[in-house]
Order: C-alpha cells, then sequence, then structure tokens
C-alpha cells in the first residue's frame, strides 16, 4: 500500500476554472488539477525556477518537476486535440498567509499549511476559520 500523498500548499484558485474551444463542441474533458495549474504558474507565468516554485508549494523539487510535467502533458492535449479544459481537484491545501505571499517562505519555517484532508482534495484552508 503507497503512503499517502504529502499536501501541496497553493496560493489561491484560479478565477476562471473552464476553458474550451470556441464554435467546436469538443471531444470531451480533461481535468487539470489545482497543484498541476500551481506549477505551470509559478514557472510559466511568475518565472520562478523549480526550487524556489518547489518551496513555495512545499514539495520537493522532484515531486515539484513530475507535477509540472503532468500539468504541462494535460494542458497541451487539451489545446492540440480540441478538449474542454476544467481546472479542479487534487491533494492540497490553501495558503493565504500573508507573510508566506510576500516572502515565498516553505521549508526550513515550519509547516504553515499543514493539516488533514478528504483524499483528492483538502480544499480551502484545512487549518484556517471560515
Amino acid at each position: 500500500m503507497p503512503r499517502p500523498k504529502r499536501l501541496r500548499c497553493i496560493l489561491g484558485e484560479p478565477s476562471v476554472n473552464k476553458f474550451g474551444p470556441h464554435g467546436f463542441k469538443g471531444r470531451g474533458e480533461i481535468t487539470l488539477s489545482l497543484e498541476e495549474f500551481e506549477a505551470i504558474r509559478h514557472i510559466d507565468f511568475e518565472g520562478l525556477d523549480q526550487s524556489q516554485a518547489a518551496q513555495i508549494m512545499d514539495v520537493s523539487r522532484q515531486t515539484f518537476g513530475r507535477i509540472l510535467k503532468s500539468g504541462r502533458y494535460n494542458l497541451s492535449n487539451a489545446l492540440v486535440n480540441g478538449y474542454h479544459l476544467k481546472i479542479e481537484g487534487g491533494c492540497y491545501t490553501m495558503d493565504t498567509s500573508e507573510q508566506r505571499r510576500q516572502h515565498g517562505h516553505g521549508r526550513g519555517n515550519g509547516r504553515r499549511c499543514g493539516g488533514k484532508g478528504p483524499a483528492g482534495r483538502a480544499g480551502k484552508g484545512w487549518n484556517q476559520q471560515e
């Protein structure tokens, strides 16, 4: 039995979570997990390197590389083959703390986004009051 995945820290959900080909029904739907979306955002949009992004997401650099590879594959598959893209799910916890957002602190500073959630999705801030 494999050990459970460590929750990945993401800074926020995307404002738009569905995309599709214009004027075309598409062939189906591909799901991009929120941690894959976050990895692509850190590398391709913000221009961080993998080590910095791995620290922010509180995973090893090797794990981050696997998440990024999977996310890029899902994204390119949807674009090339005309699938609808839905961004949801994954194994993550939401971290909205201002200190982390400003300084990008991750490892070595205590696990700020720890906590356990249901399998598949930890949801909005497991350690935060709603």
